[in-house]
């Protein structure tokens, strides 16, 4: 049996933004060990340069592309070489975004425009680009990467709240529309992660305390653990699950 003929996500294209580092890394990793080939998207060079690499040593193909996903003339042009260099697209996973810790009245419009234009804006322009690959197929996945933030909040993060419960709506909206068409519509919440976003947090060791003090399982969560849960989102298994979020936050949002 080819890999083309095995189940999903094996055999199919799946494109991944913000995915030089992070959660982003781990979902395309992830889904090239699954047999899934990969495009990654990112501003970073030099990291998507890292992250290829590493791909490419599990011997899938990959395609990797320098992109700012908040400008719609960038991500045309992204949808145009991705067509032609590595076909149509089955699998979107909008996982590009920012964050910017401020009060109310230090926050500026720049601010709010970056965070909403990176974590809202993109996931519209790229889907709005690729759900055409997907039409008339049989298959589609779309997973958005919201956030705990979508359901609960902290100070400091007005944008980033905002950007992220606006997502959540984005994302239900899209599963309705795109049912028909067998094209699954998720988002994946994820809670406190050890990642490059949340940096100055984990090395503040009195933040860190107060953060892990606040999780019932008492750790950060495993990037590789948002792999597997994308992986299985893109599977057959999978096809029933559409128009949801899925928290995984260490039990965060359960207290």
């Amino acid at each position: 049996m080819t890999v083309e003929q095995k189940r999903p996500p094996a055999g199919k294209l799946a494109l991944i933004t913000g995915a030089s580092r992070g959660l982003g890394r781990a979902m395309a990793v992830a889904l090239a060990e699954a047999g899934a080939k990969v495009v990654l998207v990112a501003r970073d060079r030099a990291k998507l340069e890292e992250t290829r690499q590493e791909i490419e040593r599990l011997g899938a193909r990959v395609w990797t592309f320098q992109a700012d996903v908040t400008s719609e003339d960038q991500v045309r042009e992204l949808e145009r070489q991705v067509r032609e260099q590595a076909g149509l697209v089955d699998i979107l996973i909008n996982n590009a975004g920012v964050n910017v810790r401020k009060p109310l009245e230090e926050l500026t419009l720049a601010d709010w425009r970056l965070v909403l234009d990176t974590n809202l804006t993109s996931v519209f322009l790229m889907c709005k680009a690729f759900v055409p690959h997907m039409r008339g197929r049989g298959y589609g996945r779309i997973i958005n990467m919201t956030s705990i933030m979508s359901w609960v909040a902290l100070p400091g993060r007005i944008a980033y709240c905002s950007s992220k419960a606006g997502l959540l709506g984005l994302t239900r909206a899209l599963a309705l529309e795109l049912a028909p068409e067998n094209i699954t519509v998720v988002g994946i919440s994820p809670g406190p992660f050890a990642t490059e976003m949340n940096r100055v947090l984990i090395e503040n060791p009195k933040l860190n305390q107060e953060f892990i003090s606040r999780i019932p399982l008492g750790r950060w969560g495993k990037v590789e653990e948002i792999g597997k849960l994308a992986v299985y989102l893109c599977s057959e298994e999978a096809g029933f699950i559409t128009g949801t979020d899925i928290l995984i936050d260490g039990g965060w949002t359960a207290q």
